[in-house]
Protein backbone atom coordinates (compact mmCIF):
# COMPACT_ATOMS: atom_id res chain seq x y z
CA UNK A 1 0.00 0.00 0.00
CA UNK A 2 0.82 3.61 -0.26
CA UNK A 3 1.64 6.29 2.40
CA UNK A 4 1.41 9.79 2.27
CA UNK A 5 3.55 11.41 5.37
CA UNK A 6 2.97 14.88 6.53
CA UNK A 7 6.30 16.01 8.16
CA UNK A 8 8.21 18.92 10.01
CA UNK A 9 12.07 19.44 10.23
CA UNK A 10 14.47 21.74 11.18
CA UNK A 11 17.01 21.74 8.14
CA UNK A 12 20.14 23.46 10.45
CA UNK A 13 21.65 20.13 11.10
CA UNK A 14 21.16 18.45 7.79
CA UNK A 15 22.25 18.82 4.02
CA UNK A 16 18.89 18.99 2.29
CA UNK A 17 16.36 16.41 1.97
CA UNK A 18 17.58 14.48 -0.31
CA UNK A 19 19.53 11.07 0.29
CA UNK A 20 23.71 11.78 1.23
CA UNK A 21 26.32 9.59 0.90
CA UNK A 22 27.12 10.11 4.11
CA UNK A 23 23.03 9.88 5.46
CA UNK A 24 23.27 13.85 6.58
CA UNK A 25 19.69 13.72 3.97
CA UNK A 26 16.52 14.50 5.70
CA UNK A 27 15.45 12.07 3.45
CA UNK A 28 17.62 9.42 5.53
CA UNK A 29 16.45 9.85 8.65
CA UNK A 30 12.85 9.19 7.68
CA UNK A 31 13.74 6.28 5.39
CA UNK A 32 15.80 4.34 8.39
CA UNK A 33 12.90 5.21 11.13
CA UNK A 34 9.82 4.30 8.77
CA UNK A 35 11.99 0.98 7.33
CA UNK A 36 12.27 -0.03 10.95
CA UNK A 37 8.94 0.49 11.60
CA UNK A 38 8.19 -1.62 8.32
CA UNK A 39 10.31 -4.19 8.88
CA UNK A 40 11.41 -3.56 5.11
CA UNK A 41 13.73 -1.27 3.55
CA UNK A 42 11.28 1.58 2.11
CA UNK A 43 12.27 4.65 0.15
CA UNK A 44 10.40 7.90 0.18
CA UNK A 45 9.61 10.46 -2.39
CA UNK A 46 8.92 14.11 -1.96
CA UNK A 47 7.24 17.32 -2.69
CA UNK A 48 10.14 19.16 -2.67
CA UNK A 49 13.90 18.60 -2.32
CA UNK A 50 14.57 21.60 -0.01
CA UNK A 51 18.66 22.75 0.30
CA UNK A 52 20.75 22.26 3.26
CA UNK A 53 19.83 24.60 6.38
CA UNK A 54 16.26 25.14 4.66
CA UNK A 55 13.31 23.92 7.12
CA UNK A 56 9.69 22.50 6.53
CA UNK A 57 6.94 23.06 8.79
CA UNK A 58 4.83 20.82 5.89
CA UNK A 59 6.67 18.73 3.99
CA UNK A 60 4.85 15.82 1.94
CA UNK A 61 6.28 12.41 1.32
CA UNK A 62 5.17 8.70 0.01
CA UNK A 63 6.41 5.53 0.44
CA UNK A 64 4.94 2.04 -0.48
CA UNK A 65 5.23 -0.76 1.75
CA UNK A 66 3.94 -4.18 1.91
CA UNK A 67 3.92 -3.96 6.11
CA UNK A 68 0.03 -3.42 7.26
CA UNK A 69 0.51 -1.19 10.18
CA UNK A 70 -1.75 1.11 11.93
CA UNK A 71 -1.44 4.86 11.15
CA UNK A 72 -0.48 5.50 14.37
CA UNK A 73 2.77 3.74 13.91
CA UNK A 74 3.87 5.94 11.03
CA UNK A 75 3.28 8.58 13.12
CA UNK A 76 4.09 7.74 17.18
CA UNK A 77 6.42 4.70 16.02
CA UNK A 78 8.28 6.64 13.49
CA UNK A 79 9.01 9.57 15.66
CA UNK A 80 10.07 7.76 18.10
CA UNK A 81 13.20 6.82 15.77
CA UNK A 82 13.67 10.36 14.48
CA UNK A 83 15.86 12.88 16.00
CA UNK A 84 14.22 15.45 17.48
CA UNK A 85 14.72 17.86 14.76
CA UNK A 86 12.47 15.91 12.59
CA UNK A 87 8.69 14.93 12.93
CA UNK A 88 5.87 13.25 11.28
CA UNK A 89 2.93 15.37 11.88
CA UNK A 90 0.46 13.10 10.25
CA UNK A 91 0.18 9.51 8.30
CA UNK A 92 -2.36 8.50 5.79
CA UNK A 93 -3.54 5.60 3.30
CA UNK A 94 -3.77 7.10 -0.37
CA UNK A 95 -4.54 5.69 -3.47
CA UNK A 96 -1.52 3.75 -5.39
CA UNK A 97 -1.70 6.39 -7.73
CA UNK A 98 -0.61 9.43 -5.68
CA UNK A 99 2.70 10.79 -5.87
CA UNK A 100 3.79 13.55 -3.52
CA UNK A 101 5.67 15.51 -6.46
CA UNK A 102 3.81 15.28 -9.15
CA UNK A 103 0.23 15.29 -8.01
CA UNK A 104 1.53 18.73 -6.34
CA UNK A 105 0.02 21.77 -8.07
CA UNK A 106 1.57 24.51 -6.03
CA UNK A 107 4.44 24.58 -3.17
CA UNK A 108 4.37 27.29 -0.37
CA UNK A 109 7.21 28.98 1.13
CA UNK A 110 7.81 31.36 4.00
CA UNK A 111 11.44 33.68 4.44
CA UNK A 112 11.95 35.15 7.87
CA UNK A 113 14.42 38.15 7.60
CA UNK A 114 16.24 39.76 10.84
CA UNK A 115 17.37 43.25 9.49
CA UNK A 116 19.21 44.26 12.73
CA UNK A 117 22.27 45.58 13.38
CA UNK A 118 23.28 43.09 15.35
CA UNK A 119 22.94 39.40 14.40
CA UNK A 120 20.46 36.94 17.01
CA UNK A 121 22.39 33.91 18.55
CA UNK A 122 19.38 32.99 19.89
CA UNK A 123 17.20 32.90 15.98
CA UNK A 124 20.54 32.13 14.28
CA UNK A 125 19.58 29.10 12.26
CA UNK A 126 15.92 30.20 12.28
CA UNK A 127 15.88 33.43 10.19
CA UNK A 128 18.23 35.13 7.75
CA UNK A 129 19.55 38.38 8.62
CA UNK A 130 20.80 41.66 6.71
CA UNK A 131 22.48 44.29 8.96
CA UNK A 132 20.84 47.23 7.45
CA UNK A 133 17.64 48.59 7.89
CA UNK A 134 15.43 47.80 4.59
CA UNK A 135 12.92 49.69 2.78
CA UNK A 136 9.02 47.93 3.18
CA UNK A 137 7.79 49.76 0.19
CA UNK A 138 10.56 49.57 -2.43
CA UNK A 139 10.61 46.11 -2.07
CA UNK A 140 6.99 45.73 -1.84
CA UNK A 141 7.49 47.66 -5.36
CA UNK A 142 9.98 45.44 -6.73
CA UNK A 143 8.44 42.65 -6.28
CA UNK A 144 5.46 43.20 -8.53
CA UNK A 145 7.60 42.47 -11.27
CA UNK A 146 8.12 39.10 -10.61
CA UNK A 147 4.34 38.08 -10.03
CA UNK A 148 2.89 35.68 -12.90
CA UNK A 149 4.19 33.47 -15.63
CA UNK A 150 7.76 34.43 -16.40
CA UNK A 151 11.26 33.05 -17.82
CA UNK A 152 12.72 32.90 -14.13
CA UNK A 153 16.14 32.07 -14.98
CA UNK A 154 17.81 34.89 -13.71
CA UNK A 155 16.89 33.49 -10.10
CA UNK A 156 17.92 29.88 -11.63
CA UNK A 157 20.60 28.27 -9.73
CA UNK A 158 23.59 26.29 -12.55
CA UNK A 159 22.79 23.39 -10.91
CA UNK A 160 19.16 22.81 -11.20
CA UNK A 161 17.62 20.13 -13.01
CA UNK A 162 14.06 21.16 -13.55
CA UNK A 163 12.75 20.60 -17.35
CA UNK A 164 11.70 24.21 -17.96
CA UNK A 165 12.63 27.34 -16.02
CA UNK A 166 8.72 29.20 -16.55
CA UNK A 167 7.16 29.21 -13.51
CA UNK A 168 3.61 30.74 -12.37
CA UNK A 169 4.79 32.79 -9.11
CA UNK A 170 0.62 33.92 -7.84
CA UNK A 171 1.85 34.66 -4.48
CA UNK A 172 4.92 37.43 -3.11
CA UNK A 173 4.01 39.12 -0.03
CA UNK A 174 6.01 41.12 2.25
CA UNK A 175 5.30 42.44 5.84
CA UNK A 176 6.94 43.94 8.30
CA UNK A 177 6.72 42.14 12.02
CA UNK A 178 8.75 43.66 14.78
CA UNK A 179 12.40 43.61 14.02
CA UNK A 180 11.87 41.00 11.08
CA UNK A 181 10.29 40.84 7.72
CA UNK A 182 8.00 38.10 6.62
CA UNK A 183 7.97 37.07 2.65
CA UNK A 184 5.33 34.39 1.90
CA UNK A 185 5.71 32.84 -1.62
CA UNK A 186 3.22 30.69 -3.70
CA UNK A 187 3.85 29.13 -7.09
CA UNK A 188 3.15 26.28 -9.03
CA UNK A 189 7.11 24.96 -8.43
CA UNK A 190 9.92 26.50 -8.22
CA UNK A 191 13.44 26.46 -9.51
CA UNK A 192 16.63 25.70 -7.60
CA UNK A 193 17.42 28.62 -5.35
CA UNK A 194 14.90 30.31 -6.98
CA UNK A 195 12.92 31.80 -3.37
CA UNK A 196 16.62 32.88 -1.86
CA UNK A 197 17.77 34.70 -5.35
CA UNK A 198 14.34 36.73 -4.85
CA UNK A 199 15.19 37.42 -1.39
CA UNK A 200 18.83 38.24 -2.20
CA UNK A 201 17.48 40.63 -5.18
CA UNK A 202 14.84 42.53 -3.32
CA UNK A 203 17.38 43.05 -0.33
CA UNK A 204 19.65 44.98 -2.94
CA UNK A 205 16.62 47.27 -3.34
CA UNK A 206 15.62 47.26 -0.20
CA UNK A 207 19.09 48.49 1.63
CA UNK A 208 19.04 50.85 -1.95
CA UNK A 209 21.76 49.42 -3.57
CA UNK A 210 19.08 49.16 -6.70
CA UNK A 211 16.49 50.78 -7.61
CA UNK A 212 12.71 48.84 -7.84
CA UNK A 213 12.76 48.73 -11.26
CA UNK A 214 16.07 47.13 -11.74
CA UNK A 215 14.37 43.57 -10.90
CA UNK A 216 12.19 43.88 -13.56
CA UNK A 217 15.39 44.13 -15.99
CA UNK A 218 17.07 41.38 -14.10
CA UNK A 219 14.42 39.13 -14.81
CA UNK A 220 14.00 39.85 -18.68
CA UNK A 221 17.75 39.38 -18.95
CA UNK A 222 17.09 35.77 -17.50
CA UNK A 223 21.26 36.26 -17.05
CA UNK A 224 21.79 34.82 -13.06
CA UNK A 225 24.95 36.74 -12.90
CA UNK A 226 23.07 39.93 -13.11
CA UNK A 227 20.79 39.16 -9.96
CA UNK A 228 21.34 39.70 -6.19
CA UNK A 229 23.58 36.57 -5.03
CA UNK A 230 21.94 33.76 -3.49
CA UNK A 231 20.60 34.97 0.14
CA UNK A 232 21.01 32.71 3.22
CA UNK A 233 19.52 29.16 3.48
CA UNK A 234 18.69 29.52 7.61
CA UNK A 235 15.39 31.68 6.87
CA UNK A 236 13.86 29.62 4.57
CA UNK A 237 10.35 27.24 5.19
CA UNK A 238 8.79 25.08 3.16
CA UNK A 239 5.01 25.51 4.57
CA UNK A 240 2.69 23.96 2.48
CA UNK A 241 1.88 22.13 -0.65
CA UNK A 242 -1.23 21.92 -2.81
CA UNK A 243 -3.13 18.87 -3.98
CA UNK A 244 -6.67 18.24 -5.49
CA UNK A 245 -9.35 17.76 -2.55
CA UNK A 246 -9.89 14.64 -3.93
CA UNK A 247 -7.00 12.41 -2.37
CA UNK A 248 -8.24 13.37 1.12
CA UNK A 249 -5.06 14.16 2.88
CA UNK A 250 -5.03 16.13 6.18
CA UNK A 251 -4.14 19.58 5.78
CA UNK A 252 -1.18 20.55 3.67
CA UNK A 253 -0.13 23.30 5.04
CA UNK A 254 1.06 25.08 8.33
CA UNK A 255 2.28 28.47 8.96
CA UNK A 256 5.80 29.33 10.58
CA UNK A 257 5.68 30.82 13.35
CA UNK A 258 9.51 31.65 15.36
CA UNK A 259 8.99 33.16 18.54
CA UNK A 260 12.05 35.52 18.93
CA UNK A 261 14.06 37.09 21.94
Amino acid sequence: MRIALGLEYDGASFHGWQSQADGSGVQDAVERAVSTIAGQRVATIAAGRTDSGVHATLQVAHFDTDALRPETAWVRGVNALLPATVAVRWAVGVADDFHARRKATGRYYTYLLLDHPVRSALLQSRVGWYHRPLALHAMHEAAQALLGTHDFSAFRAAECQARSPVKTLDRLEIAREGDMFRFELHADAFLHHMVRNIIGTLVYVGCGRQPAAWVANVLASRDRALAAPTFAAAGLYLTGVDYATHWNLPATRAPVRVFGP
